[in-house]
């Protein structure tokens, strides 16, 4: 007679990250294209404006639902940008100007030069900023809605000390105290909303771990081997406190304008502060192609913690097989517990406005093998 099987089978997971999950956004369609222009030059109020999202919104949560997950987004389709419009709500950040950023595809290179963020005055929050978008979220959906939101490291790691004003903050630890403590607040009205997912979205951590950006902040006068520590330290701040019951994730992204990315580079440089000094509850990690790197990071995860592997692009509009995905999460299941992981796209489908290089039938067919592929080797999503 054969012994038993006492391996324990990984299960779906109750809270999230989910099984099967995703970051965030989704292409816009059309007509809130078209709505957003016709704001733009006057000849539509915000009122109106705002009934159009609406209305795409409850879309988009239909078609997440319909595809399985039970991590829900409004496809962050009320946004331009997934950092600026959040960013420059709090009081005393204003954009001025742009720098240019050369994004690479496979098509070739894109130059693109995103409004820079600049610290004018002292931080602070001043009003609820997604409360009112988190519950109408809530109200067209049965399943977890999910905010996501930018780290709070975006207010510092591309401008540097030149972008905060020395007259508001001759000590930049006052300036991250307040930064922390805007965020604070903004996660507090979100719990009493109800919230209990929110998603902290950081390209700053990812792009440390690229050669090119690393000696970039060093030419803005910071350490990129102290930057990891002291944006940790940060981002602990901003979610000290949070509401109990309150899941919160970190995404790390090298970029995603028009299927394009800026940084490449495995995860090793920021590893270990990753997963060992960072105190969120998962972490969403690109793994779509050769530029994040291998497995091997994923040693330092520890027992408390989920992963979400981003196996499947969001940036090219060709499939990734079933078999495919299984052989990768085996792969990372190499170097952590494959009861601590989950899957998902590498990041979202239009982190901007002008959106990825890619098919909605496409779009859907990605997260539908997410979705899939999850039941397969977690016995659900």
């Amino acid at each position: 007679m054969n012994a038993p099987d006492t391996t324990k089978r990984p299960s779906v997971r109750h809270v999230p990250p989910f099984r099967a999950d995703h970051v965030g956004s989704f292409l816009r369609p059309r007509t809130l294209l078209e709505a957003r222009e016709r704001h733009r030059t006057g000849a539509i109020d915000a009122t109106e404006l705002r009934r159009v999202e609406d209305a795409a919104i409850r879309d988009i949560v239909r078609f997440q639902e319909d595809l399985g997950l039970r991590g829900i987004t409004d496809g962050e389709f009320r946004r331009t940008y997934f950092h600026i419009d959040f960013l420059t709500r709090l009081e005393g950040v204003e954009t001025k100007g742009g720098i240019a950023v050369s994004f690479h595809s496979n098509a070739g290179n894109v130059d693109f030069a995103p409004p820079v963020m600049q610290v004018t005055s002292k931080v602070r929050h001043v009003a609820d900023i997604q409360r009112a978008d988190f519950e109408f979220l809530r109200s067209v959906t049965t399943r977890t809605p999910k905010v996501t939101i930018p780290s709070p490291t975006m207010l510092h790691f591309r401008g540097g000390r030149q972008a905060i004003s020395k007259d508001a903050y001759p000590d930049l630890d006052a300036f991250y105290a307040d930064v922390a403590q805007a965020y604070r607040e903004e996660l507090a009205s979100l719990g009493r909303a109800g919230c209990t997912y929110v998603q902290l979205d950081d390209t700053n951590l990812a792009y440390l771990c690229d050669g090119k950006m690393r000696e970039g902040a060093k030419a803005r006068g910071d350490d990129p081997d102290e930057l990891p520590r002291r944006y940790a330290r940060l981002i602990n701040a901003a979610i000290a406190g949070r509401p109990a019951g309150m899941t919160v994730c970190i995404h790390l992204c090298r970029g995603n304008f028009r299927s394009a990315w800026a940084a490449e580079g495995g995860y090793e440089p920021v590893a270990e502060v990753l997963f060992n000094e960072l105190a969120v509850d998962g972490y969403f990690l690109e793994y779509d192609d050769a530029r994040s790197g291998d497995f091997a990071p994923l040693r330092h995860l520890p027992k408390n913690k989920i992963v979400v592997l981003g196996l499947v692009s969001t940036k090219l509009d060709r499939m990734e097989s079933k078999d495919d995905l299984k052989r990768r999460i085996d792969e990372a299941a190499r170097h952590a517990p494959i009861e601590q992981m989950c899957l998902s796209p590498q990041c979202g489908f239009s982190s901007t406005v002008h959106g990825n290089e890619i098919q909605v039938e496409t779009q859907a067919a990605k997260i539908r093998l997410c979705v899939e592929t999850a039941r397969d080797v977690w016995g659900g999503v």
